[in-house]
């Protein structure tokens, strides 16, 4: 579960993390035949450095601190890629982007947003994807991946009485 401004995930080596994403982003991609250049695995590494939702003009900031000429459309033409790729979430509500667990597989990824401290945790959980899946089917209709937000109270937030 990650918060923006306050980690909530158990404590771990998170340069193996971030290592592990990134390799596992540029196995993926060699075996779809995508182009994960520099600038795309960059961005993707500057995502994953915590595990918090982070904006495309954050991701611009630090682009900048490195490059001359970083620049909004590099940035989202990155996280376009990103996205259709499976390795990035875009959560709408917050205008945010977090790194995707599980890339491997399609999926529609479930998220609990905090309304008040914009926490967010996904739920990841393969029974709601098939009944989804399942479900819109039934009706005609094709799930593209995608993202699930529900709206609600963290237990933090919950006990501060918001």
């Amino acid at each position: 579960m990650t918060k923006t401004g306050e980690s909530h995930v158990a404590p771990h080596d998170h340069q193996s993390c971030i290592q592990h994403a990134l390799d596992t982003a540029a196995n993926l991609c060699v075996k779809r035949g995508l182009n994960l250049t520099p600038i795309r695995r960059r961005v993707l590494e500057i995502v994953w450095r915590s595990h918090e939702p982070i904006g495309a003009y954050q991701i611009l900031a630090e682009l900048a601190k490195e490059r001359d000429k970083a620049a909004p459309p590099t940035v989202y033409r990155a996280l376009d890629f990103l996205i259709e790729a499976g390795l990035v979430h875009r959560i709408d509500s917050l205008n945010a982007f977090v790194g995707c667990g599980e890339p491997s597989q399609p999926h529609i990824a479930q998220f609990i947003v905090c309304r008040r401290c914009h926490r967010v945790a996904e739920i990841d959980d393969p029974t709601i994807n098939a009944l989804l899946t399942e479900r819109s089917r039934e009706i005609g209709f094709r799930i593209e991946p995608s993202s699930l937000e529900l709206k609600g109270l963290c237990s933090d937030c919950e006990a501060a009485g918001s």
